[in-house]
């Protein structure tokens, strides 16, 4: 399988079970502040580097159901920043979140390949435990962003939601 379709197979398994999630839960997410979310992307990744390092889920869920988690919750981070938090779920209904799910999906896809070509595939050398430190380090810089308010010297900013808008 080329990359584009290795991503889009991977992105399409984590959009379903973001639609099932949606069909059971409704956009309970909806009410997530974007520190709440960097926070259970933190929770999704440092449990897999624990899994990692102990060799063993007492759970007996494997990391690729946390991976998936990562993705999502990036995905509904996306959506809140670009909306705001809510003080209800009730304000989206499921197509449009669907809609929203599958708009920052594709323009993350998009991404995702320019710097593909840019790195010439480098990933594919990459061991598995490397992604999780990758995303810990990112979490960690976004809690620092989060706590500086997004008043950065020379790093890239991330939106800050205040009163349910973004900056």
């Amino acid at each position: 399988m080329e990359t584009k379709e290795q991503f889009e197979h991977v992105m399409s398994e984590c959009r379903s079970l973001f639609a099932k999630k949606l069909h059971d839960y409704g956009a309970a997410w909806r009410i997530m502040r974007p520190t709440s979310l960097t926070d259970q992307i933190y929770i999704k990744a440092n449990r897999i580097r624990s899994i990692e390092t102990k060799g063993v889920s007492l759970v007996g869920e494997g990391i690729v159901p946390e991976f998936i988690g990562i993705v999502n919750y990036a995905i509904i981070g996306l959506i809140q920043l670009e909306r705001g938090y809510s003080e209800s779920p009730d304000d989206m209904t499921e197509s449009e979140a669907l809609a929203a799910y599958d708009k920052h999906a594709g323009q993350t896809l998009a991404l995702m390949l320019r710097k593909n070509h840019d790195y010439d595939e480098a990933w594919r050398g990459m061991r598995v435990s490397s992604y999780t430190d990758l995303i810990l380090m990112k979490v960690f810089r976004t809690k620092q962003i989060e706590s500086l308010g997004g008043d950065t010297l020379v790093s890239e900013d991330i939106h800050i939601i205040r009163n349910g808008k973004a900056d």
